[in-house]
């Protein structure tokens, strides 16, 4: 049986004091992915200056790490339709741990490709994490507050992004890099050596981090979670029919562009800093803190306003500033524009969860499959930020950039548009 009101399959019923702790468990894994995710703009500063990378190469980063979303979403699906959400958990759980422990022999090779590598495994994990965790969350519980108790799981997602940058910035940057002129003035063995110096510097945040997923698994391993049952339907659609399902289509690619939009934004915030303004990483650092904790406030203020303020309707407002604060990036100068890019993130906070929530709605007995999908389109973190970083290469004008994030929330608004606005 369906809900009349949104077409999705209303959940078995539950006692309420049983979604405790699944709840709290699902939400400590909003908080891990976020913290890894993160790590990576500390991590495309710091591997930028230990290789001597361009913005086009330094991106490659963001695009191990999303390319797995496109590759793993739909296995992860059909892993989740056959075996369950806590199976689906686990397996991301595994890898994971596995990509944390990868980046040890990466940093003892020197490597650049093995670092992408250890990131592709590793967010293989998160991807089958965010396909099973996602909506995992909009049905346990009244389908009528999804968005909302999306947007608090995600808010945790935020807490991260607050602290992710400060401690790899302690752990991870260290003093600050070698200018290439400083590099140039070694000799080949001083150079390597600096260079191994640096890559290690990486190993202890990933090992404890590793270490700590590994005992989140035996917990999910060892702890009951309700498998949801999700009406008598069976899934009948491929996945191309998904979607053309509503909604789905144009979540996917409102997703996509998105996703893009925040990567760039929070993986190049502390280039941003260093090109834009001179600042040092060791002070950018903070302002990288900042954006995450204005991330955090921005899920949490979203959820509340949700009470009086439909989603959709939210979500339109927000992309509006978004839009703004994007054009002074372009066109301002100085320490402002990166104030304007510290608070985009405030504005950008609400934009998944509630993309992703609008877009399985009405998605009936397909919701896993839609799910798949949209965390499919993730793979815009991929392909956004070295576009993005190609237009700074070319032009030599960091500023410039920012026109493809500006794109991509006026997809968002044209998606927000779609739905009646109350």
């Amino acid at each position: 049986m369906n809900d009349t009101r949104t077409g999705n399959p209303i959940s078995t019923p539950l006692k309420k004091k049983s979604f405790s702790l699944p709840l709290i468990l699902i939400t400590s894994l909003f908080f891990f992915w976020g913290f890894i995710h993160n790590l990576d703009p500390i991590l495309i500063k710091h591997l930028r200056s230990a290789f001597q990378l361009s913005h086009f190469q330094a991106s490659l980063v963001d695009s191990a790490v999303f390319a797995a979303y496109f590759l793993l979403a739909i296995p992860a699906g059909l892993i989740i339709q056959k075996y369950g959400y806590k199976t689906g958990i686990l397996v991301g759980l595994f890898f994971f741990a596995a990509g944390c422990f990868m980046f040890v022999p990466a940093a003892n090779t020197v490597s650049y490709p093995f670092f992408l590598g250890a990131l592709f495994v590793l967010s293989c994990g998160l991807a089958v994490l965010e396909t099973a965790a996602n909506p995992y969350i909009t049905i346990l519980g009244d389908p009528e507050k999804a968005p909302q108790r999306l947007n608090f799981a995600q808010s945790f997602n935020g807490l991260a992004a607050s602290v992710a940058p400060i401690i790899g910035g302690v752990f991870i940057l260290g003093e600050e890099p070698k200018t290439q002129d400083e590099l140039s003035r070694l000799t080949q063995t001083a150079k390597l050596a600096y260079i191994q110096a640096e890559t290690s510097l990486v190993k202890g945040p990933y090992i404890i981090l590793g270490l700590i997923i590994l005992l989140v698994m035996f917990l999910f391993l060892f702890v009951k979670l309700p498998e949801v049952k999700e009406g008598t339907e069976k899934s009948t659609k491929n996945f191309l029919q998904v979607l053309r399902l509503k909604n789905v289509g144009w979540g996917v690619l409102a997703q996509f562009f998105y996703i893009g939009a925040q990567i760039y934004v929070f993986s190049f915030l502390l280039v941003f800093a260093e090109d834009a303004i001179q600042m040092k990483g060791q002070d950018a650092k903070y302002y990288a803190g900042m954006a995450g904790f204005l991330f955090m406030i921005g899920r949490f203020a979203g959820t509340f306003l949700m009470k009086y303020i439909v989603p959709q309707k939210l979500l339109a407002i927000y992309s509006v500033i978004s839009i703004i604060l994007s054009i002074w990036v372009i066109i301002g100068s100085g320490v402002s524009t990166l104030y304007a890019l510290v608070t985009l993130t405030f504005f950008m906070s609400i934009m998944f969860p509630t993309i992703f929530a609008l877009g399985i709605d009405g998605a009936g007995s397909e919701t896993k499959s839609a799910s798949s999908l949209l965390i499919m389109s993730i793979v815009g973190g991929a392909i956004i930020p070295p576009l993005a970083s190609k237009i700074t290469d070319i032009s030599g004008n960091i500023h410039f950039s920012y026109v493809v994030p500006l794109i991509c929330f006026v997809i968002v608004l044209l998606f927000s548009l779609r739905f009646k606005l109350r």
